[in-house]
């Protein structure tokens, strides 16, 4: 599925949930399907700052040229977030990342029912996985 399809697929789901308690409930399930995040990724390099909560996030090159992230928070609904960004941008190439068009995200409402800082570190979320895709862009042509 491309970004914009699975993208679709998420306002679609949540179009099901009109009540935000609901939709905060479905965001910490998805939480909970992210796969354990090693404890030795758990150092300061891979911790996102603008966060309130404590999020990491690292990344590795697949052999087909995607990108591979894993990620963690100590904060439920900011570990539902990671889980949600992970769905539209895991194992895509650096120049799908860089192009992408994360339209979910207000499409949902998910923004406009974040605290300010929560808002600021889904920003943040973003421009680390920019960031990596950047850096993997780099490396393939060197």
């Amino acid at each position: 599925m491309t970004i914009n399809e699975i993208q679709d697929e998420i306002i679609a789901e949540f179009s099901d949930l009109t009540d935000w308690m609901d939709r905060y409930a479905y965001i910490i399930d998805l939480g909970n399907t992210l796969p354990p995040y090693p404890e030795s990724e758990k150092v300061p390099a891979n911790i996102i700052e603008g966060c309130q909560s404590r999020v990491w996030i690292s990344a590795k090159k697949n052999d087909d040229n995607t990108i591979h992230f894993e990620a963690d928070s100590d904060a439920m609904i900011v570990k539902g977030i990671i889980a949600l960004l992970l769905k539209v941008l895991n194992d895509r190439t650096p120049d799908e990342l860089l192009n992408a068009d994360l339209y979910f995200i207000d499409q949902i409402g998910l923004k406009e029912h974040l605290s300010p800082t929560r808002s600021n570190g889904l920003l943040a979320m973003v421009k680390q996985i920019h960031n990596y895709a950047k850096a993997f862009k780099i490396l393939e042509t060197t």
